[in-house]
């Protein structure tokens, strides 16, 4: 816990590399992952960096991958990660894989525009197909009603199949016709177009086609209709083919007569199937060719993403005058100088050079980042605090302590034995199955939400079985265990259904936690109103406390006498006197009052009011309520010293801070005249000022020693109003959220009301029935029990315990009563150049290369 206490010291280096070995070296300090290196070049537009055409060849490579990664997803071939992953290649294996990459891609495309060329074929011959067939089977259909016509003696309309149409007993009115192909949702705005725009002069025959057909473009599956549409004149035809050319509607030439039809049908099929063979060996080659590049493409992948990064490493590089050393600027923990030194000079041995390169460590001019070792377990808890703010600086890291603070007060709010243990359970078993959980790769987020979180989920099961025992309340029931330690005696009216215990007869303590009789008093969530509001003032009482008393080490960390003085000694001042006290009340209350004496124990929340409005009855006077009598002799001195210790500390850290830095301000203007560099110390801070005509202005010596580059002018007004706002916001913070903690008993007492409501009004009527019916009834019973259980009160009521934990670690602790008084957030993380790191984030395609 040592190095997550504080955030690791970090030393700022400068790397002089040779040309020649910088690659080498960039690349060993990407493997280890503990440089974090600074733009030499800011101001420096990124096109007109030295190695910005290789980023460029890398992102064109990035891009062929892309296409080769998508075209073997949509055959469904399996990508695997065979072996380690590779190491960064040499420079000049980028011509190789890009000759690879470029062969790899053109043979694709050209087997691609192979494959769509010859389905675009076969689909055209298929649809011809389907239009010789049904307009065979028209004609065939119109010379059957021909025949019955003549055999009915109709002289007044004739079909004469290929001849034409004749009207009565005239010659053949020669019929032009066109035939083709539409998709089948087209039809009805098709069949109402022809309609309106040829008045009715036209005949529309179609069917539909049964076998769904294939895009050669998209690959989906189309269904499709053949048509037939007969018109006299050139004029309806042209209409009619400016409206088939509207619909997209594909015309085909068919011929008219019936040897001329059969003989294309037959040809027609032949060719089909000639394309069937020649499809089939196009699809087995381009399998082939994926399937040699589904084995490398993920190291592909790999290589050249990391040749990515480096170059980008070396575009924030700068180059001396003589373009013959490179020179980086990097942040590094001390702890790790010695291995990033070594992998420096590795590096330079990998590329053969005899020159050493150098690394000396410099002043820096800025804050350095913040970097807290975390592993699996730790990590998650770590996130919860870096997500509202980062540490700054060696400032006191609030991480170990909210590993134990956020599942405690989640179990709190959550306290039930059995739902904990459920939650144990499955936590337990994504912690002994997280390996092959992790090969899984699930994309679902929600389910990626509760496996990072899975040993924060098992701390918060494993409190909530404690919590859940101290409250004896286990799926809304309670055990026995110890024994019951109230008694009754005798029994008077049978039939009355509320018996009342007396109080004289509880002989002994139930020995942990709550006596189990409380499940059947009707009196219980009195009794356990008054027990977990008084629990969670003193928690919450006890964590502000702990807070302010971190801030102690921080102030000594820092060297800032003058917070210690003007903040720290009269916050505990104010904490103590008001909820301090109240909490010792609280203990005093439970320890001097028992069953025999508690009728005559006064109220604590009377006396608190009483305390401030100075509001006190006579000890002698018999007459008062016996919630307004004294806990105490001397109570009233006792408490007004600490009443006007608090309203001391308000004008304490109000004034007192203020008045010291100007009398400093004063002492420097008085005795160093203006232009002379002193060293001073201002808010307990060593600053370097230079002295000049006007204000004094200090530079250097950022927030928490952090060594900042800006330069700040005393300014009284604004060190007044800052002073101020602190000041406010301590002293009605620290009463407003105190309150904030009363979350605990709400939640608690709203989890045990709706289990118990679930057990009373769900699974109690499953408990009704009898024999095999009742069996049947109870098991279904348990089923939506169970359900309800597992989606509301684990589920649900556990991310609203979940949530107010959070807001207790944000809000609360964080801005004003817990971290408030160590913890300022105000740094920025660590982001060490890390392959492991790079390759972990999503690609494009939405995967990751690998674990």
């Amino acid at each position: 816990m040592g190095s997550l206490m504080r955030s690791e010291e970090m030393k700022f280096c400068q790397m002089l590399l040779q040309s020649e070995t910088a690659y080498n070296c960039i690349s060993e300090l990407g493997e280890l992952g503990l440089c974090q290196f600074r733009d030499v070049n800011p101001n420096v537009n990124a096109f007109q960096r030295k190695f910005v055409n290789e980023i460029r060849r890398c992102d064109e490579m990035e891009r062929k991958l892309r296409y080769l990664e998508k075209e073997i997803r949509k055959d469904g071939i399996e990508i695997l990660m065979i072996g380690d992953p590779p190491e960064a290649p040499q420079p000049r294996e980028m011509i190789d894989l890009e000759a690879t990459f470029e062969k790899l891609e053109n043979e694709l495309k050209e087997v691609n525009a192979n494959a769509e060329a010859l389905k675009k074929t076969f689909l055209e011959l298929t649809e011809l197909k389907h239009i010789l067939k049904q307009t065979q089977q028209f004609f065939d259909e119109v010379d059957q009603m021909q025949m019955h016509d003549t055999s009915m003696g109709d002289d007044n309309i004739h079909l004469l199949g290929d001849e034409g149409l004749r009207a009565g007993g005239q010659g053949p009115l020669k019929l032009g016709f066109v035939a083709g192909v539409i998709l089948r949702e087209r039809i009805p705005g098709f069949e109402r177009m022809l309609w309106r725009t040829c008045h009715g002069n036209v005949f529309l025959k179609q069917a539909s086609i049964d076998t769904p057909l294939e895009d050669p473009y998209t690959g989906d599956n189309v269904y499709k209709s053949v048509f037939i549409i007969f018109f006299q004149g050139e004029q309806l035809q042209t209409k009619v083919k400016k409206i088939c050319e509207g619909f997209r509607a594909t015309l085909y030439p068919c011929p008219e007569r019936v040897t001329d039809r059969r003989e294309m049908i037959t040809g027609v099929m032949s060719r089909i199937e000639d394309l069937n063979t020649v499809l089939s060996q196009t699809q087995e080659h381009r399998y082939r060719v994926l399937m040699a590049a589904a084995k490398n493409v993920r190291n592909w992948f790999i290589k050249v993403r990391k040749i990515k990064a480096i170059y980008y490493i070396l575009n924030i590089c700068n180059l001396d005058v003589t373009t013959k050393c490179l020179i980086a600027e990097c942040w590094v923990p001390t702890s790790d100088f010695e291995r990033v030194c070594q992998a420096v000079h590795n590096g330079c041995s990998r590329s053969g050079s005899t020159i050493p390169p150098v690394i000396s460590p410099m002043e820096p001019k800025e804050t350095p980042p913040t970097y807290n070792r975390t592993n699996k377990v730790t990590s998650g808890f770590q996130n919860i605090v870096d997500s509202y703010g980062v540490a700054t600086y060696r400032e006191i890291n609030p991480t170990p302590f909210t590993i134990i603070t956020f599942p405690f007060l989640f179990a709190v709010m959550f306290g039930d034995a059995g739902h904990g243990l459920l939650m144990a359970v499955f936590a337990a078993w994504m912690v002994l199955k997280e390996r092959n959980l992790q090969l899984q790769k699930n994309p679902n987020e929600i389910w990626l939400m509760f496996f990072n979180g899975r040993y924060m989920i098992l701390l918060m099961g494993l409190f909530s079985i404690y919590t859940g025992l101290m409250y004896n309340d286990i799926f809304s029931k309670s055990i026995n265990i110890f024994g019951s330690s109230w008694k009754v005696n005798k029994i008077k009216n049978l039939k009355d259904p509320y018996i009342s215990l007396d109080p004289e007869n509880k002989t002994s303590t139930y020995l942990f936690g709550i006596d189990p009789v409380w499940q059947l008093a009707s009196n219980k969530i009195l009794f356990l109103n008054s027990y977990k509001m008084k629990l969670s003032v003193i928690m919450g009482v006890a964590q502000m406390f702990f807070g302010v008393l971190l801030s102690y080490f921080n102030h000594r960390f820092f060297a800032k006498q003058l917070n210690v003085l003007c903040e720290f000694i009269p916050q505990v001042i104010f904490m103590l006197s008001i909820f301090g006290y109240m909490n010792l009340l609280i203990f005093v209350k439970w320890m001097k009052y028992d069953h025999s004496t508690a009728s005559d124990a006064p109220s604590i929340l009377i006396n608190m009011i009483n305390m401030f409005l100075m509001k006190y009855v006579d000890e002698d006077d018999k007459t008062q309520p016996i919630y307004l009598k004294t806990w105490y002799s001397g109570q009233r001195f006792f408490q007004t010293i600490l009443l006007l210790s608090a309203l001391m500390c308000v004008p304490w850290m109000l004034a007192i801070k203020p008045y010291l830095l100007k009398k400093q301000n004063d002492l420097k203007l008085r005795y160093h005249p203006p232009g002379d560099q002193i060293i001073a110390q201002t808010n307990g801070e060593t600053v370097a000022v230079q002295m000049e005509n006007g204000p004094a202005k200090s530079s250097g010596g950022g927030h928490h020693g952090g060594g900042g580059s800006h330069d700040e002018t005393f300014d009284m007004g604004e060190i007044v109003v800052h002073q101020a706002i602190h000041t406010i916001e301590y002293c009605l913070g620290a009463i407003s959220h105190t309150a904030s903690y009363l979350r605990l008993w709400a939640l608690s007492l709203a989890h045990a009301q709706l289990s118990e409501v679930l057990w009373s009004m769900v699974f109690r009527i499953g408990l009704q029935g009898e024999g095999i019916s009742g069996g049947i009834f109870m098991f279904v019973v348990f089923a939506f029990w169970a359900s309800l259980t597992v989606s509301v009160l684990l589920v649900m009521e556990g991310l609203s315990a979940f949530l107010h934990a959070l807001r207790l670690h944000w809000y609360v602790l964080i801005r004003i009563e817990f971290q408030s008084k160590f913890y300022t957030g105000t740094g920025y993380a660590f982001s060490p150049f890390s392959f492991k790191e790079i390759l972990l984030n999503p690609t494009e395609s939405g995967d990751t290369i690998y674990n």
